[in-house]
């Protein structure tokens, strides 16, 4: 199937390393112009060099901190300066924060500045370009909603899923689409280095949780993001959808 995909300017933030370069380069594939952005830069450019070297347009490196006051205007400085143009975000920074205790006020501002707010604000950034253009593609890489223990990663997931459902119905008269993704154990820095990083944790795991019987590759994300980001997924707004191999258990 073609995508319809070449040619349009797709900006994925948490870029450096996993689910993000996964992304960055399954769209580069598909003939995306791309800007990626992280906070680590050398990883960042290395993700870049890779991209460049299969033969791709080299992407557009902005190293920033999303969650600064000012990180959105910034970056979206940076793109339109480049591309004076922006179809495809996806916004995938973010991460679990798990708690000694009940969390504090500081601790609690972290998390949903990451996990909710950046995300937040560059897609506001971004819909009057979108708007202008009458085409928009707006992405958030999120998580699960089922809580085992405070964490104050998991709020800000069922948040961004409700903004991002109410921000749908105002944007689709515009051919603007708004979907999440919540991945589920899926290889990455964070499950292989923080939550299942041996393999006898991470075959436990699979045991005990995903009917699909393996963890999955960054890839077997990065694919349904191509799809929901071409014009093709034109009718496909204000969704949730699972990524885990069948590990969820509710049926909706």
């Amino acid at each position: 199937m073609n995508l319809q995909l070449a040619g349009k300017v797709a900006l994925v933030t948490g870029a450096s390393v996993g689910l993000g370069r996964a992304i960055a380069q399954m769209l580069a594939e598909e003939g995306c112009r791309l800007a990626i952005v992280a906070r680590r830069e050398e990883r960042l450019q290395k993700a870049a060099d890779e991209i460049a070297a299969l033969g791709h347009a080299r992407p557009l490196v902005v190293a920033a901190d999303i969650t600064e006051r000012d990180a959105a205007e910034l970056i979206k400085g940076k793109v339109l300066a480049t591309f004076g143009r922006l179809d495809i975000l996806v916004n995938n920074a973010g991460g679990s924060r798990p708690f000694d205790g009940l969390g504090t006020r500081e601790q609690w501002d972290e998390a949903m500045a990451l996990n909710f707010h950046a995300g937040r604000e560059l897609a506001h950034a971004f819909v009057p370009v979108m708007q202008a253009q009458k085409f928009g593609r707006i992405i958030n890489l999120t998580g699960g909603d089922e809580p085992l223990a405070i964490n104050g990663g998991i709020p800000p997931n069922g948040a961004t899923h409700i903004w991002a459902k109410s921000l749908s119905r105002v944007v689709g008269k515009d051919g603007i689409t708004v979907n999440s993704i919540p991945p589920g154990r899926l290889h990455s820095e964070q499950i292989d280095e923080k939550l299942l990083p041996t393999e006898e944790a991470q075959r436990k795991w699979v045991a005990e949780n995903c009917p699909a019987g393996y963890i999955g590759e960054p890839e077997d994300l990065a694919v349904l993001v191509a799809f929901l980001a071409s014009p093709r997924a034109r009718y496909i707004t204000g969704q949730v959808i699972h990524v885990d191999g069948g590990a969820r258990r509710f049926s909706h």
